[in-house]
Protein backbone atom coordinates (compact mmCIF):
# COMPACT_ATOMS: atom_id res chain seq x y z
CA UNK A 1 0.00 0.00 0.00
CA UNK A 2 1.46 3.37 -0.95
CA UNK A 3 1.20 6.42 1.28
CA UNK A 4 -1.81 7.94 -0.47
CA UNK A 5 -3.78 4.70 -0.19
CA UNK A 6 -2.81 4.20 3.45
CA UNK A 7 -3.91 7.73 4.37
CA UNK A 8 -7.13 7.35 2.39
CA UNK A 9 -7.90 4.13 4.28
CA UNK A 10 -7.17 5.78 7.63
CA UNK A 11 -9.43 8.72 6.84
CA UNK A 12 -12.21 6.47 5.54
CA UNK A 13 -12.01 4.41 8.74
CA UNK A 14 -12.74 7.57 10.76
CA UNK A 15 -15.17 9.37 8.48
CA UNK A 16 -17.22 6.47 7.14
CA UNK A 17 -19.84 7.27 4.51
CA UNK A 18 -21.37 10.31 6.24
CA UNK A 19 -18.26 12.18 7.30
CA UNK A 20 -17.99 14.14 10.55
CA UNK A 21 -21.66 14.38 11.44
CA UNK A 22 -21.00 16.47 14.56
CA UNK A 23 -19.27 19.19 12.57
CA UNK A 24 -22.02 18.91 9.94
CA UNK A 25 -24.68 19.99 12.47
CA UNK A 26 -22.61 22.54 14.39
CA UNK A 27 -20.22 24.32 12.02
CA UNK A 28 -21.25 26.43 9.00
CA UNK A 29 -20.01 25.09 5.69
CA UNK A 30 -18.08 28.30 4.95
CA UNK A 31 -16.36 28.58 8.34
CA UNK A 32 -12.58 28.49 8.40
CA UNK A 33 -10.12 27.45 11.09
CA UNK A 34 -6.47 27.98 11.87
CA UNK A 35 -4.35 26.21 14.42
CA UNK A 36 -1.09 24.47 15.15
CA UNK A 37 0.10 21.05 16.16
CA UNK A 38 2.07 21.39 19.39
CA UNK A 39 4.34 18.99 21.27
CA UNK A 40 2.98 18.51 24.78
CA UNK A 41 6.13 16.59 25.76
CA UNK A 42 9.70 16.48 24.49
CA UNK A 43 10.67 13.99 21.82
CA UNK A 44 11.76 13.45 18.23
CA UNK A 45 9.46 14.27 15.34
CA UNK A 46 8.65 11.75 12.61
CA UNK A 47 5.83 11.22 10.12
CA UNK A 48 5.83 14.54 8.28
CA UNK A 49 5.12 12.84 4.94
CA UNK A 50 2.11 11.10 6.47
CA UNK A 51 0.86 14.35 7.96
CA UNK A 52 1.31 16.24 4.71
CA UNK A 53 -0.71 13.61 2.84
CA UNK A 54 -3.55 13.81 5.38
CA UNK A 55 -3.73 17.57 4.90
CA UNK A 56 -3.57 17.26 1.11
CA UNK A 57 -6.43 14.78 0.95
CA UNK A 58 -8.56 16.91 3.28
CA UNK A 59 -7.86 20.19 1.47
CA UNK A 60 -6.10 21.80 4.44
CA UNK A 61 -2.97 23.94 4.10
CA UNK A 62 -0.01 23.14 6.31
CA UNK A 63 3.17 25.01 7.25
CA UNK A 64 5.81 22.87 8.92
CA UNK A 65 7.98 24.40 11.63
CA UNK A 66 10.01 21.20 12.10
CA UNK A 67 11.12 18.22 10.02
CA UNK A 68 11.59 14.51 10.63
CA UNK A 69 14.39 14.01 13.14
CA UNK A 70 13.90 17.37 14.86
CA UNK A 71 14.26 17.27 18.64
CA UNK A 72 11.14 18.86 20.12
CA UNK A 73 10.74 20.69 23.41
CA UNK A 74 7.44 20.77 25.31
CA UNK A 75 5.23 23.51 23.91
CA UNK A 76 7.08 23.69 20.59
CA UNK A 77 4.97 24.20 17.47
CA UNK A 78 5.39 21.52 14.83
CA UNK A 79 2.85 22.39 12.15
CA UNK A 80 0.49 25.25 11.35
CA UNK A 81 -2.82 24.38 9.67
CA UNK A 82 -5.33 26.56 7.83
CA UNK A 83 -8.46 25.54 5.97
CA UNK A 84 -12.20 24.90 6.05
CA UNK A 85 -13.15 24.33 9.69
CA UNK A 86 -15.00 21.10 8.96
CA UNK A 87 -11.99 19.72 7.08
CA UNK A 88 -9.54 20.70 9.83
CA UNK A 89 -11.60 18.88 12.45
CA UNK A 90 -12.14 15.87 10.18
CA UNK A 91 -8.38 15.60 9.61
CA UNK A 92 -7.37 16.17 13.23
CA UNK A 93 -7.50 12.68 14.70
CA UNK A 94 -5.92 10.86 11.75
CA UNK A 95 -3.22 13.53 11.56
CA UNK A 96 -2.39 13.30 15.26
CA UNK A 97 -2.63 9.52 15.39
CA UNK A 98 -0.01 9.14 12.66
CA UNK A 99 2.33 11.86 13.88
CA UNK A 100 2.11 10.77 17.52
CA UNK A 101 2.71 7.10 16.74
CA UNK A 102 5.64 7.68 14.39
CA UNK A 103 7.19 10.36 16.60
CA UNK A 104 6.92 7.96 19.52
CA UNK A 105 8.98 5.44 17.56
CA UNK A 106 11.59 8.08 16.70
CA UNK A 107 11.71 9.23 20.32
CA UNK A 108 12.20 5.72 21.72
CA UNK A 109 14.79 4.97 19.04
CA UNK A 110 16.80 8.03 20.03
CA UNK A 111 16.95 6.74 23.62
CA UNK A 112 18.22 3.36 22.47
CA UNK A 113 20.75 4.95 20.12
CA UNK A 114 22.21 6.99 22.95
CA UNK A 115 22.45 3.94 25.21
CA UNK A 116 24.03 1.74 22.54
CA UNK A 117 26.85 3.98 21.35
CA UNK A 118 29.04 3.15 19.46
CA UNK A 119 27.00 0.15 18.29
CA UNK A 120 24.27 0.74 15.73
CA UNK A 121 20.63 0.20 16.72
CA UNK A 122 18.66 -1.85 14.18
CA UNK A 123 14.92 -2.24 13.81
CA UNK A 124 13.13 -5.52 13.06
CA UNK A 125 10.10 -6.82 11.14
CA UNK A 126 7.92 -6.44 14.25
CA UNK A 127 5.90 -3.65 12.70
CA UNK A 128 2.24 -2.72 12.24
CA UNK A 129 0.87 -4.36 9.07
CA UNK A 130 0.78 -1.80 6.28
CA UNK A 131 2.86 0.72 8.25
CA UNK A 132 6.30 -0.90 7.94
CA UNK A 133 7.86 1.68 5.63
CA UNK A 134 6.59 4.59 7.74
CA UNK A 135 7.68 2.96 10.99
CA UNK A 136 11.13 2.19 9.64
CA UNK A 137 11.43 5.77 8.42
CA UNK A 138 10.59 6.84 11.98
CA UNK A 139 13.39 4.61 13.29
CA UNK A 140 15.79 6.34 10.90
CA UNK A 141 14.53 9.75 12.08
CA UNK A 142 15.46 8.74 15.60
CA UNK A 143 18.99 7.79 14.57
CA UNK A 144 18.46 4.05 14.16
CA UNK A 145 19.39 1.92 11.17
CA UNK A 146 16.92 -0.06 9.10
CA UNK A 147 17.61 -3.79 9.04
CA UNK A 148 15.95 -5.91 6.37
CA UNK A 149 12.72 -4.45 5.05
CA UNK A 150 11.14 -7.87 4.75
CA UNK A 151 11.78 -11.49 3.93
CA UNK A 152 12.89 -10.54 0.43
CA UNK A 153 16.06 -8.50 0.87
CA UNK A 154 18.30 -10.57 3.16
CA UNK A 155 18.91 -14.25 3.82
CA UNK A 156 18.66 -14.89 7.56
CA UNK A 157 19.13 -18.57 8.35
CA UNK A 158 17.77 -19.79 11.69
CA UNK A 159 17.51 -23.23 13.26
CA UNK A 160 13.90 -23.60 12.13
CA UNK A 161 14.89 -23.20 8.48
CA UNK A 162 17.50 -25.92 8.71
CA UNK A 163 15.23 -28.29 10.63
CA UNK A 164 12.22 -27.82 8.39
CA UNK A 165 14.25 -27.83 5.18
CA UNK A 166 16.33 -30.86 6.07
CA UNK A 167 19.51 -29.10 4.91
CA UNK A 168 22.74 -28.22 6.68
CA UNK A 169 24.01 -24.67 7.06
CA UNK A 170 26.85 -24.96 4.57
CA UNK A 171 24.49 -26.13 1.84
CA UNK A 172 22.02 -23.36 2.61
CA UNK A 173 24.66 -20.64 2.44
CA UNK A 174 26.18 -22.11 -0.73
CA UNK A 175 22.77 -22.10 -2.40
CA UNK A 176 22.19 -18.49 -1.34
CA UNK A 177 25.51 -17.44 -2.86
CA UNK A 178 24.68 -19.22 -6.10
CA UNK A 179 21.05 -18.24 -6.55
CA UNK A 180 21.02 -14.82 -4.85
CA UNK A 181 24.30 -13.10 -5.71
CA UNK A 182 24.74 -9.83 -3.86
CA UNK A 183 22.08 -10.60 -1.25
CA UNK A 184 23.57 -10.45 2.28
CA UNK A 185 23.59 -13.69 4.26
CA UNK A 186 23.12 -13.65 8.03
CA UNK A 187 23.21 -16.71 10.28
CA UNK A 188 21.71 -17.00 13.75
CA UNK A 189 23.91 -18.49 16.48
CA UNK A 190 22.98 -19.11 20.09
CA UNK A 191 26.37 -20.41 21.29
CA UNK A 192 30.03 -20.28 20.34
CA UNK A 193 29.81 -23.50 18.34
CA UNK A 194 27.16 -21.84 16.24
CA UNK A 195 29.39 -18.80 15.76
CA UNK A 196 32.28 -21.00 14.59
CA UNK A 197 30.03 -22.78 12.13
CA UNK A 198 28.66 -19.51 10.78
CA UNK A 199 32.19 -18.23 10.26
CA UNK A 200 33.23 -21.47 8.59
CA UNK A 201 30.48 -21.18 5.99
CA UNK A 202 31.31 -17.52 5.30
CA UNK A 203 28.28 -15.70 6.69
CA UNK A 204 28.34 -11.91 6.18
CA UNK A 205 26.61 -11.27 9.51
CA UNK A 206 26.12 -13.35 12.62
CA UNK A 207 23.11 -12.89 14.88
CA UNK A 208 24.15 -13.49 18.48
CA UNK A 209 20.88 -14.65 19.97
CA UNK A 210 20.27 -14.26 23.71
CA UNK A 211 23.94 -14.69 24.65
CA UNK A 212 25.25 -13.67 28.07
CA UNK A 213 27.93 -11.00 28.29
CA UNK A 214 30.90 -13.35 28.59
CA UNK A 215 29.81 -15.38 25.57
CA UNK A 216 29.07 -12.24 23.60
CA UNK A 217 32.55 -10.87 24.22
CA UNK A 218 34.14 -14.12 23.07
CA UNK A 219 31.92 -14.26 19.99
CA UNK A 220 32.86 -10.69 19.08
CA UNK A 221 36.55 -11.57 19.35
CA UNK A 222 36.04 -14.58 17.08
CA UNK A 223 34.18 -12.53 14.46
CA UNK A 224 36.38 -9.45 14.40
CA UNK A 225 37.39 -8.71 10.82
CA UNK A 226 35.41 -11.68 9.52
CA UNK A 227 31.70 -10.93 10.01
CA UNK A 228 29.39 -8.24 11.34
CA UNK A 229 28.02 -9.06 14.79
CA UNK A 230 24.42 -8.35 15.79
CA UNK A 231 23.18 -8.88 19.34
CA UNK A 232 19.51 -9.74 19.70
CA UNK A 233 16.94 -11.07 22.14
CA UNK A 234 14.50 -9.06 24.25
CA UNK A 235 16.67 -5.96 24.30
CA UNK A 236 15.80 -3.11 26.65
CA UNK A 237 17.82 0.06 27.31
CA UNK A 238 20.10 -1.66 29.81
CA UNK A 239 20.48 -4.66 27.52
CA UNK A 240 21.68 -2.65 24.54
CA UNK A 241 24.17 -0.82 26.72
CA UNK A 242 25.60 -4.12 27.97
CA UNK A 243 25.74 -5.56 24.46
CA UNK A 244 27.48 -2.47 23.12
CA UNK A 245 30.04 -2.68 25.91
CA UNK A 246 30.84 -6.20 24.67
CA UNK A 247 31.89 -4.73 21.33
CA UNK A 248 29.10 -5.85 19.00
CA UNK A 249 28.66 -3.92 15.77
CA UNK A 250 24.91 -3.56 16.15
CA UNK A 251 21.93 -4.43 18.33
CA UNK A 252 18.47 -5.27 16.98
CA UNK A 253 15.50 -4.06 19.02
CA UNK A 254 11.93 -5.12 18.29
CA UNK A 255 10.59 -2.73 20.93
CA UNK A 256 11.37 0.26 18.70
CA UNK A 257 8.30 -0.46 16.61
CA UNK A 258 6.11 -2.79 18.67
CA UNK A 259 6.26 -1.04 22.06
CA UNK A 260 6.94 2.66 21.51
CA UNK A 261 4.55 4.94 23.42
CA UNK A 262 2.98 7.68 21.34
CA UNK A 263 4.47 11.16 21.64
CA UNK A 264 1.97 13.60 23.12
CA UNK A 265 1.00 15.95 20.28
CA UNK A 266 -2.14 18.08 20.16
CA UNK A 267 -3.91 20.45 17.79
CA UNK A 268 -4.53 23.88 19.32
CA UNK A 269 -7.03 25.97 17.36
CA UNK A 270 -6.62 29.75 17.22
Amino acid sequence: MDLADLVAAALAEDLGERGDVTSLVTIPADARARGRVVARSGGVLAGCAFGEEVLRQMGVSGTWQAADGAVLSPGESVLGVDGPARAVLAAERTLLNGLSHLSGIATLTARFVEAARPAQVLDTRKTTPGWRVLEKQAVAAGGGVNHRMGLHDMVLVKDNHLAMGGVDLAAAVARARQELPGVPVEVEADDLDGVRLALDVGADRILLDNMDEATTREAVAMCRGKAVTEASGGMDIEGVARAAACGVDCVSVGALTHSAPALDLALDLD
